[in-house]
């Protein structure tokens, strides 16, 4: 069949007069649901937006990879802080027990304000026992609570009297029947004013540091306990918790932690990617 038109045709490359390009459609860039996802990286701090930001840990799967984080966590939380010790003022276990009683969502900074006038008018629990409450709801009125914390002190002074002769006791069994006292409370006591790490003391920075290293999915502190004592030294229970606990207080905030200052960012799955 003949060509109609005249002159040569013209190569399929070259651009028609008037003719404009189409567009091309953008791809559909969702991923799969069955597609691997990309590795997350953390938030870049005081990087220029060139510099590539560090991909986070991956989170430790296995009781291996805990153990391998655990030693880390030790290791470097002991040279940051090596004077960490337990925030609460006390001259012996009654005064600790009594401060610890009154820590219940409260701060120790509080708590350190209302106990030298507690401690000076009921200095131990024969003379805590039979005071008025009225008056100890008084002294511990701005720690909160103050009214079953009054309770409970009272209450514990007369059960030391009753049934430990006065003495506080140095088991978990016996002191975790005492008013106002659990196991965290019981922990405190031991390994602060006996020295006898019977546990690890879990309170809120605890729980939280211990979820955000992957050392712990537990939701309650008695299961988060039960992890975090096999993965440390027995002899290093009772400094663990001050360990975190400072580092909570100081690095690790729970609305905003400071990753771009802590010394576990490169081991901690959750660095750059919490608050």
């Amino acid at each position: 069949m003949a060509r109609s038109g005249n002159g040569p045709r013209q190569p399929l490359s070259v651009k028609k007069p008037g003719t404009t390009r189409k567009a091309a459609v953008p791809k559909d860039t969702t991923p799969s649901p069955t597609a691997p996802r990309p590795r997350r990286t953390a938030k870049t701090f005081g990087q220029k937006p060139s510099q590539r930001a560090a991909p986070v840990a991956r989170s430790p799967k296995t009781k291996a990879e805990k153990q391998a984080i655990a030693t880390i966590v030790l290791e470097r939380l002991t040279a940051e802080y090596p004077d960490a010790h337990c925030e609460l003022d006390h001259h012996n276990a009654f005064e600790l027990l009594c401060a610890t009683i009154l820590s219940a969502q409260c701060t120790d900074v509080r708590v350190n304000m209302v106990t030298p006038q507690l401690f000076a008018r009921f200095p131990d629990p024969g003379s805590l026992q039979d005071a008025p409450p009225e008056e100890v709801e008084a002294i511990v009125r701005t720690t909160g609570f103050y009214r079953a914390k009054a309770k409970n002190l009272i209450g514990m002074a007369r059960a030391l009297v009753r049934d430990h002769h006065g003495e506080v006791p140095r088991t978990i069994g016996e002191l975790v029947p005492l008013p106002g006292v659990g196991r965290k409370t019981a922990n405190v006591i031991l390994g602060n004013a006996f020295g006898i790490n019977e546990g690890i003391v879990v309170d809120t920075h605890v729980q939280r540091l211990a979820r955000r290293l992957g050392l712990t999915r537990e939701p309650d502190p008695v299961g988060i306990e039960r992890e975090l004592m096999p993965l440390f030294p027995r002899e290093s229970w009772a400094l663990l918790s001050h360990l975190l606990i400072w580092h909570g207080r100081r690095v690790c905030f729970a609305r905003k932690p400071a990753c771009d200052r802590c010394v576990l960012a490169d081991v901690c799955p959750s660095a750059g990617i919490d608050g």
